[in-house]
């Protein structure tokens, strides 16, 4: 597996230290998104390489600490210190006048600790008592989270066990499972240390198997077994859905990209296994066979390290003498060349080279850093004609190991000329411009990128409502289009001019004339609210089903706050805010009273400005279609609500037959756990619309992730936008895609069609998710018929193929996934999923869960490749394959992909492709340059 490190600031010379932070990955073979109630098979993710005809597009990111002025390197003298340099030789480094550049790197390194989990039934003294065993020899806060299945259940629901069967500790979770914590036993060998906690249970009990999911407390993360809970069964007649452990049958060996099951099955020699169907009056139990298992797991640490880099000018020779010095163990290639001028492409400098030199492919240096004499790192010293302006490298720790810049080069300028800042008292060169692609990723100041690539998109759209025009005007076949036709197309135009307005809007800058008088008869400015972004957008679901256990969920943001703008997200979706019935927020009481599971008012402000701070844009979840009232009627209905928005029943539906509403009828499909609010009462949108403008003042949101669309108008959501004017708005419009006698439809627009209506009754206002082509994918991965992937236009099935702008791609979030895990995707084939959405049209959505997994590493590259070749929501794609086995598209001419275990190799004629990044069943190739 290729691993891309973070870096971050140094924050001062006397905190480098190697230190462990416990950051928990697992063998993705036990990566547990668990449920309860639903399981999928889970297969491992092979391992990936990056290949490259040109040089690598390596995706690391790098933090530097910016001076007063926000300029990336500090270029001031000061003394080199933060890296201790003893028994290496090395150039002087006192204070000096000639010192031009001087930074210290924070590097940190992911190290992974390998561990076992322990399963063993034994008999008890009789054969009327067993009991379960479970431990793990890896350090961390393991709790198990458990429950039974009783003969004759049906599906896989959980149910809490008998008290007489619960250990010491444990804790009932809502009504069908209990987590109890492993204590610390003692290990088998000095040193080691070892958890276990232990079951006991009758065996003349109508207990029929016992399942489990174990959870790390400390990083908060699941282990399960290929996807699913681990099911231990105390019977013999269970059908087996593939994760049944025992005596029954051998696991034998599971190959995966990090290793293989061990598993040891002390006692096999039961009776034959029976798969069919069993009516329970014919059952006859048979005496319990005990076993063990062993199976692996993996921890993950992080450990920092440094990396110091000063530029010094020689006067006399005319030459920059770059040093570089590391604390990072073993041997550390610098893949390197030089910047001449404004020229961005790399060259190689003439001799002479540091010792260990090597050329690359005619395209670049690699040179081998010399070891300290005390063999605590390594050094390099780099002598360069001071016609080059910049010097540009990357580091090599290994084949599958590189660290690099923010997704872009290491960038050292090399030019002298230094001049004093008055106002700041700091330095900086007269030739900042060139720093511009060097240091921290978007800030809302920094509108480089979304400039250089608004006018190009903005006349995409032009160039679209053009086409549409003279759609109109022309005649086809001698038939002149209906008015209803017309109508639509200008709807459509319409729609586009709101788009390019919205970008021509965030591309000028703002100005106050100060000639104006204060009397004078102004126009107030057209209000056109798009909530669709400026198309670039790549959204992180921040939360999942448990994270209101926590109880500081948004403390625990905050921290990652700086990781997730450097992985590439500019915005990132909150869960609900509000006071709530549901410990998870999706039942709203209260709302404005902001004091919920996942922390309290003042935490989250903290929270959306510490974001706001690294770039990233923040969606609140907010439920508008339903409310939980506070009192009940004379009747006894709960239907009367409290608090600043003290509503009465008729702010209720009046055909919800739960809650007695005195409103009109639902404009939508009813949730019936909760009053369904009645927008078309006037006061209902006055109240939820100053409250939409209260959340953006008071807490800073920038948009709207809109709970259950489904309910509700969308032309009640066009007017919410209207107001609040959010910069991105996504709603969640949620049913059944189209299926005959169980198997999924080929054909899905009857489906797409009804999320589309939405999105045009908001008036294009907001997008929404992109359900269709989420159960698409599902299909055409269980099944192996990628053939799906294609409509009957040969444009992509889901939403993404109609409306792309208002298309956000998902694969998985709290509810599909996490631990409710009512529609997962298919367990392995995770990293093809996010191969198809993040190089696809649309805005894609990455769940927070895979974030922080065994996929963050082949996630962060997809994103990268996707800014890099600037694919956006409105990026064209061309299918050229979609079969059994295999799909691959070219998107925007200038990437290609497939998916799939078939074979697809773009062809090189007047574009010469290259492999950015591949892994299990999907690759993805980039023009050269």
């Amino acid at each position: 597996m290729c691993k891309y490190l973070q870096i971050t600031p140094f924050p001062s010379p006397s905190l480098l230290r190697h230190e462990k932070m416990s950051v928990v990955t697992t063998d993705p073979r036990f990566l547990l998104l668990h449920h309860h109630r639903r399981a999928t098979s889970f297969k491992p993710v092979s391992k990936f390489k990056l290949i490259s005809q040109r040089r690598q597009p390596f995706h690391l990111n790098c933090r530097q600490t910016p001076n007063s002025r926000g300029n990336v390197g500090t270029r001031h003298s000061c003394p080199l210190n933060a890296l201790s340099s003893s028994g290496s030789s090395v150039v002087e480094t006192s204070e000096s006048s000639d010192v031009t550049f001087r930074e210290t790197f924070r590097l940190q390194r992911p190290e992974k600790l390998e561990g076992k989990i322990t399963i063993r039934l034994d008999h008890g003294e009789n054969e009327e008592y067993g009991k379960l065993t479970v431990g793990c020899n890896l350090p961390g806060k393991w709790v198990l989270h458990w429950g039974v299945n009783y003969v004759g259940d049906v599906g896989s629901e959980w149910d809490q066990p008998p008290l007489d069967m619960r250990p010491p500790g444990s804790i009932p979770i809502k009504d069908y499972a209990i987590e109890t914590p492993l204590g610390r036993s003692p290990a088998l060998s000095e040193g080691e240390v070892f958890y276990e906690v232990k079951i006991d249970f009758s065996t003349n009990s109508s207990i029929a198997a016992i399942n489990f999911v174990l959870k790390d407390e400390e990083g908060g993360n699941w282990y399960q077994h290929r996807g699913r809970d681990f099911k231990i069964p105390l019977i013999d007649y269970l059908q087996d859905d593939g994760n049944i452990l025992g005596a029954k049958k051998s696991l034998g060996l599971w190959p995966g990209a990090l290793g293989q099951i061990s598993s040891v099955i002390l006692k096999s020699n039961t009776a034959d296994y029976k798969g069919d169907d069993i009516v329970e009056s014919n059952l006859q139990k048979r005496p319990l066979q005990g076993f063990y298992e062993e199976h692996s797991v993996f921890k993950e640490f992080v450990t920092d390290n440094a990396m110091s880099i000063s530029v010094r000018y020689c006067l006399e020779r005319a030459k920059n003498i770059l040093f570089i010095e590391t604390d990072l163990p073993g041997d550390v290639v610098l893949h390197w060349g030089v910047h001449k001028d404004e020229s961005k492409s790399w060259e190689i400098p003439p001799e002479p080279y540091p010792p260990e030199t090597t050329m690359f492919k005619n395209k670049a240096l690699r040179t081998l850093l010399q070891q300290k004499d005390d063999g605590c790192g390594s050094w390099g010293l780099f002598t360069l004609d001071d016609v080059f302006s910049a010097f540009v490298f990357v580091l090599k720790l290994n084949e599958n190991t590189w660290l690099n810049c923010k997704g872009d080069d290491f960038f050292i300028p090399l030019t002298r000329s230094v001049v004093t800042d008055k106002d700041s008292g700091l330095t900086h060169s007269q030739d900042e411009e060139q720093l511009k692609d060097f240091g921290s990723s978007e800030k809302f100041g920094d509108t480089s990128d979304s400039n250089q690539a608004g006018p190009a998109y903005a006349d995409g759209i032009i160039n679209e409502i053009r086409n549409l025009v003279n759609d109109i005007s022309s005649e086809k076949h001698g038939k002149t289009k209906s008015v209803e036709a017309q109508e639509s197309i200008l709807h459509e135009i319409e729609k586009l001019a709101a788009e390019a307005y919205s970008i021509f809007r965030s591309s000028m800058p703002t100005f106050i004339d100060t000639n104006l008088s204060e009397d004078e008869d102004l126009q107030p400015p057209v209000k056109i609210s798009s909530g669709t972004g400026s198309g670039y957008e790549i959204l992180c679901q921040g939360f999942n089903w448990e994270s209101h256990k926590s109880g500081n969920w948004y403390m625990e943001l905050h921290e990652k706050a700086s990781e997730l703008s450097s992985l590439g997200f500019t915005v990132i979706w909150l869960p609900p805010p509000t006071d709530s019935v549901s410990p998870e927020g999706y039942m709203p009481r209260d709302l404005y009273n902001l004091n919920s599971r996942y922390g309290n008012l003042d935490q989250l402000k903290v929270l959306v400005k510490r974001l706001h701070e690294v770039g990233i844009r923040v969606l609140g979840d907010v439920v508008l279609n339903h409310r939980c009232a506070q009192y009940k009627n004379q009747n006894g209905v709960w239907n009367i609500f409290g608090g600043r928005l003290n509503w009465d029943d008729r702010a209720v539906v009046a055909d919800d037959p739960h809650f007695q509403g005195r409103g009109n009828k639902s404009s939508g499909d009813n949730f019936h756990a909760a009053p369904n609010i009645d927008h078309s009462q006037e006061f209902v949108r006055k109240d939820i619309k100053e409250w939409l403008c209260w959340l953006r003042e008071e807490i800073g949101y920038d948009g709207w992730r809109l709970d259950f669309v489904r309910g509700f108008w969308g032309g009640y959501v066009k007017d919410y936008l209207e107001a609040s004017e959010p910069y991105f708005a996504v709603g969640e419009f949620w049913d059944s895609l189209s299926y005959t006698y169980g198997e999924m439809d080929h054909n899905q627009d009857a489906h797409r069609q009804r999320i589309v209506d939405w999105i045009n009754a908001t008036n294009g206002t907001a997008g929404a998710f992109d359900v269709t082509t989420k159960g698409v994918l599902h299909s055409a991965l269980e099944r192996c018929e990628y053939w799906r992937l294609s409509d009957e236009k040969g444009k992509p099935p889901g939403v993404v193929g109609w409306w792309p702008s208002r298309a956000v791609t998902f694969i998985e979030n709290h509810d599909t996934g996490s631990t409710q895990g009512h529609w997962r995707f298919p367990g392995g084939k995770e990293m093809q999923g996010y191969a198809y959405i993040l190089t696809h049209p649309g805005t894609p959505s990455v769940f927070y869960d895979h974030i922080f997994s065994e996929y963050q590493s082949q996630i962060l590259a997809l994103i990268s490749i996707r800014k890099r070749q600037k694919i956006h929501c409105r990026s064209t794609v061309k299918i050229v394959k979609a079969e059994r086995d295999v799909y691959a598209a070219i998107v925007d001419e200038k990437l290609a992909m497939k998916i799939g275990p078939g074979h697809f190799e773009p062809s090189n004629g007047a574009q010469n492709w290259s492999v950015a990044i591949e892994g299990r069943d999907y690759k993805v190739w980039e023009v050269s340059s």
